[in-house]
Order: C-alpha cells, then sequence, then structure tokens
C-alpha cells in the first residue's frame, strides 16, 4: 500500500515536472497566419464598400457587413498581442509585429468609420470620385492581402515586396488626387446646398483616411523588407 502511494506521489511530481518542462519550450506563434486571416478581413470589408459605390447594396447592409469584419479583425489583433507577450520566438522583431497588424487594424477601422458616414448621411448615391476612391481601397485590400503571404520568405520576396508597397504608395497618391477634385465639385455646389457640401466633405475625409491607413500598412512592410531582406 505504501509502495503504491509513492509511485502515485512520483508520477505526479512527473507530471508537474514536465509541464513545467514545457512551458520553458520555445512557443512560436502563427503570426504569418493571423497577418493573412487579418487581411482577408480588409479585403471583406472593402468589397463591401465596393457593393455600395456599384449601387449593389445600401448603406446599412454595407454597414452591418463592415461591423462584423472589423470585429473578426479586432478578434485578430488581440490574438497576436496575446502571442507576442507569450511567444519565445517570434518571426520579427515584437515592435514590427504589433506596428503592422496595428497599422491594417487601422485600415479597417477607418473603413468602418467611413460607412458609419454614409449611412448616417444616408447616401445612397456615391458621388463618382467617392466611387473612384472606394475602388482604390479595393485595390490596396487586395494588395496588401497579396503581399502578406510574402512575409513569410522576406529575403527572398524583398524586391516583390517593395513593389507592391510602391502600388500602395502610389495608390494612396491617387486617392489625394481624387479626394482634391471631388472635394472642389462640391464646393460649387455648396451655395445653392451648403448641407450637401458638409456631407460630401465629411464622406471624402473619411474615404481618403482608408488609402492614408493603407500607406501606413506599405511603410510598416517596407520597414520589414529593410530589416531582413
Amino acid at each position: 500500500m505504501e509502495v503504491t502511494y509513492i509511485k502515485a506521489r512520483r508520477d505526479s511530481a512527473g507530471g508537474i515536472m514536465f509541464a513545467w518542462f514545457q512551458r520553458l519550450l520555445p512557443h512560436k506563434g502563427d503570426f504569418f497566419g493571423m497577418f493573412e486571416a487579418h487581411a482577408a478581413t480588409l479585403v471583406g470589408a472593402a468589397a463591401a464598400l465596393q457593393r455600395l459605390a456599384s449601387d449593389g447594396a445600401t448603406p446599412a447592409e454595407v454597414l452591418q457587413v463592415i461591423r462584423d469584419r472589423e470585429h473578426d479583425a479586432d478578434d485578430l489583433i488581440r490574438e497576436v498581442l496575446t502571442e507576442v507577450r507569450r511567444t519565445f520566438l517570434t518571426p520579427f522583431d515584437r515592435g514590427s509585429i504589433t506596428s503592422l497588424i496595428g497599422a491594417m487594424d487601422d485600415a479597417i477601422d477607418e473603413m468602418l468609420a467611413a460607412a458609419r458616414a454614409i449611412d448616417l448621411y444616408g447616401l445612397h448615391e456615391l458621388r463618382p470620385e467617392m466611387k473612384e476612391i472606394v475602388t482604390l481601397i479595393s485595390e490596396a485590400a487586395k494588395v496588401t492581402a497579396e503581399a502578406v503571404p510574402l512575409l513569410r520568405d522576406v529575403a527572398g520576396n524583398g524586391t516583390r515586396l517593395h513593389e507592391m508597397t510602391g502600388r500602395l504608395v502610389s495608390l494612396e497618391g491617387q486617392a489625394d488626387e481624387v479626394h482634391a477634385i471631388g472635394l472642389k465639385k462640391a464646393f460649387q455646389t455648396a451655395r445653392t446646398d451648403p448641407l450637401q457640401f458638409a456631407v460630401a466633405r465629411e464622406v471624402f475625409k473619411n474615404l481618403e483616411r482608408v488609402t492614408d491607413a493603407f500607406e501606413d500598412v506599405a511603410n510598416e512592410i517596407d520597414g520589414l523588407v529593410i530589416d531582413h531582406a
């Protein structure tokens, strides 16, 4: 009886020691998978905006879709931050990881802000320049989703990644130009309908901020290329 008791104690102690040893082993989180999943939420949200620009959905419908994708993105960024704290070996510097996922999250946050503004003001028909910016946003999301998987091999994909970040910066520049043209046209109607000008200015501002956020994503990716390629 005593021998059995001693053996049980040894087995229990051994299990505790093994669990303790496991906790000391390097932990590697799937950061690349989480980056790619977050990029997919950007594509989904941008596609919803594109449906609105194509008159294929109502502002309320688009807002709900983008809100859902933004919630998915929030879950992912919390997971990334948790993994950063508990992971012993990270593929990049911890600050670079959190900065990249933060920039990506800003992009979907800005899309949600734009959708909220469009829904708030009841815009069922976007101005042509707004539609152009939405198209640029959609392309930026797709470029980001294409670029993120290449981070699995930064050294081998450095040149391609630099080309893609250059494309994101170019899209932001185009959005700036379209924004200025659209705002000027909207101002021309300000004397007859100042309220509509105020609405247009607010929506243009929100849409343009989305492309600014994608430019920030490009800068973060460029930083990784510089450090690791």
